[in-house]
């Protein structure tokens, strides 16, 4: 349920837009009066799912307030006619989590992550080179209580879904309170919505978020001091079938090392004015051929250990050149377990990514903090740099 959003810094005046959010509300009200035996109460009965929400974030601290992003992760923003991946939604995702913390608000998340199509392939899973449509999910979008535990996520983040008797709930009460039941707001700070009454007093803030991604709001995640939440919080939280799922092939490893590659769409190149082809991850490409990989990890995974695999490299058999020194394995060794449970490729990779955390020996592609293993020097993050790409050996002992 998208709601109008307004200039910036400023609460809305009447405009169009307004009129049509009023109407929607008044429309949402009547049938409240007409249909619900209690009006507008809180006490209305709810959902199961939304009455565990309700009593989690009882136990929060203050009166109920609320936070409203959107209704899809980046949108208000420049990917509403389309979706970033899995981790780049997740960064949105945690940034909008943690202001609702700051603010002491609770979250009104989307009902439903957008799936990008290049992230959906089903070869990745099941090994196949099949790039075409009979070789992807169908599904553009999934559930979010599908991903992850929302029950559990408002142990930490009061949330409720934006498809939930509770937030209609919300948008009717709002409109009983005039000019004390919603802000709409945009290019106002957390800081600002948090001290100043013309918004902390608000039942429902209205924020539109950066016109880039909704991860852009949070600058300042360098500062080590403003980061609520860290980045193994999203990935802790998957839904109990997909931990139930980690955990059954955890124990069929047994005591394991593994690994995360990633290739495909991270290797792209362009060619310059000149022709000549190039990458802003210029050893990446080499980093993780097999013979390489093999050069890399020596130093960190003894021989004859069980090597765990997770990537999105298509190419049957891509890796079997490790198998000289480990016994490889695969998520799709365990398509008993996976096969009627995975219905995306999410889905599968927060498996994986709960595979990986468990893993004795964790190596990542690239380094996201200084004590990381990596299989790659380059930096993680886009440095918009297009150097040529480096296939030659840096280190001739291997």
């Amino acid at each position: 349920m998208a709601i109008q959003k307004t200039q910036k810094g400023k609460t809305k005046v009447a405009r169009s837009p307004t009129l049509m959010l009023t109407i929607f509300i008044v429309a949402i009200t009547l049938l409240y009066i007409l249909f619900s035996p209690n009006g507008f109460s809180f006490s209305t009965s709810i959902s199961s799912k939304n009455s565990v929400n309700l009593k989690k974030h009882r136990q929060h601290n203050g009166p109920h307030k609320y936070l409203y992003w959107g209704n899809r992760i980046d949108c208000p923003g420049k990917h509403c006619d389309t979706c970033a991946g899995l981790g780049h939604q997740e960064s949105s995702l945690r940034c909008a989590l943690e202001e609702a913390m700051f603010l002491q608000r609770t979250f009104v998340i989307p009902s439903r992550m957008c799936i990008n199509p290049i992230h959906n392939n089903k070869g990745i899973f099941h090994q196949l080179s099949d790039s075409t449509s009979e070789g992807r999910w169908a599904d553009s979008s999934c559930a979010m209580d599908s991903l992850y535990d929302l029950d559990l996520m408002s142990d930490t983040v009061p949330i409720i879904l934006d498809n939930s008797e509770m937030w209609h709930h919300v948008l009717a009460t709002s409109m009983k309170l005039g000019s004390r039941g919603v802000a709409h707001v945009e290019g106002v700070s957390k800081t600002d919505l948090k001290q100043k009454s013309l918004y902390s007093n608000i039942l429902l803030i209205n924020r539109t978020a950066s016109p880039l991604s909704w991860f852009a709001e949070c600058k300042d995640r360098k500062n080590r001091s403003s980061i609520l939440l860290p980045y193994s919080f999203l990935p802790s939280m998957a839904a109990e079938k997909l931990r139930d799922a980690a955990e059954k092939i955890k124990k069929l490893l047994g005591d394991y090392d593994a690994m995360h590659v990633r290739r495909g769409d991270v290797l792209k190149t362009r060619k310059d004015r000149f022709g000549v082809e190039r990458s802003v991850h210029p050893h990446l490409d080499r980093d993780t051929r097999p013979e390489f990989i093999l050069c890399r990890i020596a130093k960190w995974v003894p021989p004859g250990r069980t090597l765990f695999i997770a990537s999105n490299e298509r190419t049957p058999g891509y890796f079997s050149p490790l198998a000289v020194r480990y016994k490889l394995a695969y998520s799709s060794n365990y398509s008993s377990i996976l096969d009627r449970l995975i219905e995306n490729n999410y889905e599968l990779f927060m498996v994986e990514r709960l595979i990986l955390m468990g893993a004795k020996t964790f190596i990542k592609t690239m380094k996201e903090d200084d004590t990381d293993l990596s299989l790659s020097d380059d930096p993680k993050k886009n440095t918009k740099k297009w150097e040529i790409p480096v296939y030659t050996r840096d280190d001739e002992n291997c």
